[in-house]
């Protein structure tokens, strides 16, 4: 399939068709890995990178209260029998 290089900003680009982004389930403004090989341009999902829990524990402890799922206090209203709650 043929591409034509077209100017974007200060630099060129080319449109990739539906069909090939729909294929490898790729979407607008998802990253892609640009390699080049002598003569040629390898376009390519990215793999996924593992986050390790360190990493994991740094965006959980970013994020508010509401999204942690952390509550504060809880009603669960009245005693309806002989439950005790500390």
């Amino acid at each position: 399939m043929e591409a034509k290089l077209q100017k974007w900003g200060n630099s060129d680009g080319i449109r990739i068709p539906r069909s090939i982004l729909k294929s490898l389930n790729l979407k607008t403004n998802d990253k892609v890995d640009l390699i080049q090989e002598k003569d040629k341009i390898i376009i390519s999902k990215p793999k996924k990178k593992h986050k390790t829990l360190e990493e994991r524990f740094a965006i959980f402890e970013k994020l508010p209260k509401e999204d942690k799922g952390i509550i504060e206090d809880y009603d669960w209203g009245e005693d309806l029998g002989k439950e005790k709650f500390n």
